[in-house]
């Protein structure tokens, strides 16, 4: 009998369809939108606060939520019960990233008729992000296909290591992951810039993305401005970048002189700590070394921004 599963994280999503199990799944989440195919499945959760807020509105609403102690998205409990799930892939890492794992754990105790096993991601690091897939593979009995899933993984970042292996000369990058209030990546973002040749500034890998000064920005001046908000696809970042072209001196900052401002898909890349997080690392290659590198995802997964 074939296991019924369904993810409540888009990364998990991604995960089980490298994997090879696409069959497998029959629900998802609001967010899970990668492959195409996995839009015609039941959506399983929703937000608890309205489309098409600004980023400070975001923010701010995020931040009553959980004052509040409630959650910023919900379970749809009729909904999985109907789908009777024999496992249900959810994260414990962000709870202004997904459906909680306290969430899950009580809609699945308290709606399901029979018992399901819960496989909760918690990624704080890159290798974080490799261990999720194969604790993922190992968990639905696929251990080989997640071996091969890995090995091409790991390839390709090695070949990244390999043509930077000489390059003394690493630019300050600066990750923008949300404009109002300014944040900076962290978590495995500064993985993804040290591998790709640069220098992450102002975050630690492993550590959670913080809240940052605009000063502090202008003082450390990085040679490389990457805006990547949090679920933001390249065309909602542009229409609130003069948040960012409004800071007093941002003109005159060094990126932005040497015309090194970038744009990023948030949504589909940096922010999913699936496979699709080596893509990320492509992209930032691209980026930080354009001479060694033409992966194709200019014009799609990030855009050079000019003033």
């Amino acid at each position: 009998m074939q296991t019924k599963i369904i993810s409540l994280l888009p990364a998990a999503t991604e995960i089980v369809y490298a994997l090879g199990l696409e069959a497998n799944l029959v629900g998802r989440s609001h967010e899970c939108d990668f492959p195409e195919t996995i839009k015609q499945l039941p959506v399983c959760s929703e937000a608890n606060f309205p489309d098409g807020l600004s980023s400070a509105a975001i923010d701010v609403k995020v931040k009553e939520i959980l004052a509040d102690a409630l959650s910023v998205y919900s379970v749809k409990r009729e909904v999985i019960k109907q789908l009777a799930p024999d496992v249900v892939i959810t994260q414990a890492q962000c709870e202004v990233c997904a459906v909680s794992l306290t969430e899950v754990e009580e809609a699945l105790e308290n709606y399901l008729d029979k018992d399901a096993r819960i496989i909760s991601l918690q990624p704080n690091s890159l290798d974080d992000i490799f261990n999720d897939i194969k604790n993922v593979a190992d968990g639905l009995n696929v251990t080989e296909a997640g071996n091969a899933l890995l090995e091409d993984l790991h390839e390709r970042v090695d070949i990244i290591r390999h043509k930077l292996k000489f390059i003394e000369n690493k630019p300050t990058i600066a990750c923008i992951e949300w404009l109002e209030p300014l944040m900076l990546s962290g978590n495995w973002v500064p993985d993804l810039v040290s591998i790709a040749g640069g220098i992450s500034m102002l975050t630690e890998t492993g550590k959670h993305s913080p809240y940052v000064e605009w000063v502090d920005i202008r003082l450390q001046d990085p040679d490389i401005l990457v805006v990547m908000p949090c679920g933001f696809p390249i065309q909602r970042t542009l229409k609130e970048i003069d948040l960012l072209l409004q800071l007093p001196g941002f003109g005159e900052l060094k990126a932005v002189k040497n015309n090194r401002v970038y744009i990023a898909d948030g949504n589909q890349y940096f922010n999913r700590p699936g496979p699709r997080i080596v893509d990320s690392i492509e992209i930032l290659a691209e980026i930080i070394n354009p001479k060694q590198f033409s992966f194709g995802y200019e014009g799609g997964g990030w855009i050079k921004f000019t003033l």
